[in-house]
């Protein structure tokens, strides 16, 4: 098995992407793949550099919480810059290619509005999507993404009944090399077609466990209930609610009620 400090030598031998991935650096330990991803971005590093990090200090989530990420993981940034009209894809670009990676791997998946990746109702991936102006021009975005590998959640109390690994559902080691490979390539697949919303959407609506469960939405301060109607074109949540109505989620914390009552 690859060892994760060989990573980049591994995929620039076996990488058959045609930029995603193509130039990667691996660092040991970093505070945050974000924030590296952000310098190289400011550097013009090339669309599709990616950044590796055997562990973070201080990874970040969506809705500013932390991302506990020690080693034995996948994180990993990826530098993008898409049409400002394509940003609303990114979510779903990004969580279809790791819900097909891991289904190369025999797993079945599902996504969780906006873009957790769960197994059977447990957490093996965060995604979390940040993008940069220049007033009203997008330079570029930064799609960090955190894929639970080889990763004993029991170590860890606070997230012991919420998450899993990709090595915990086969039951055995699995290599970051090889599952790292997979995303860069799948996600190149689904970028080269970021002109094809209706195919791009489409997918993120077919691997969706979120549509037609009830679930609650806290945004702000605020928290409502119903059930998962569509996703509009936007690619945001439309729910329906108690009283028929329906109420349209652009961002927001989305949770299944019947996993918040476990």
């Amino acid at each position: 098995m690859v060892k994760e400090s060989d990573i980049t030598s591994y995929l620039k031998h076996n990488l058959a992407t045609r930029y995603m991935g193509k130039t990667a650096y691996y660092i040991p330990v970093t505070s945050s793949t974000m924030d590296e991803a952000r310098i190289l971005a400011e550097q013009d590093a090339p669309e599709g550099t990616a950044i590796i990090a055997g562990k973070q200090q201080t990874g970040r989530g969506r809705m500013g919480r932390a991302w506990l990420s020690p080693e034995g993981g996948l994180a990993t940034s990826i530098i993008l810059r898409p049409p400002v009209d394509a940003l609303r894809l990114l979510p779903a670009i990004a969580s279809v290619a790791v819900y097909k990676t891991i289904e190369i791997m025999g797993i079945h998946a599902s996504i969780k509005w906006p873009n957790d990746v769960l197994i059977s109702g447990k957490k093996v991936c965060g995604i979390l999507i940040e993008n940069t102006f220049n007033e009203v021009n997008l330079v570029y975005s930064v799609i960090g993404i955190g894929i639970n590998v080889n990763f004993e959640t029991t170590l860890f109390p606070e997230i012991a009944d919420i998450a899993t690994s990709l090595s915990i559902e086969l039951g055995k080691e699995v290599s970051v090399a090889e599952v790292a490979l997979n995303l860069y390539s799948e996600m190149e697949n689904l970028y080269d077609r970021i002109d094809e919303p209706d195919f791009i959407l489409g997918e993120w609506i077919r691997h969706m466990g979120t549509i037609g469960k009830r679930v609650s939405a806290k945004f702000g301060i605020r928290t409502i209930e119903g059930i998962a109607q569509a996703i509009n074109p936007d690619g945001n949540l439309v729910l329906r609610l108690d009283d028929g109505s329906l109420h349209e989620i652009i961002a927001g914390d989305v949770t299944n009620i019947r996993d918040k009552a476990k």
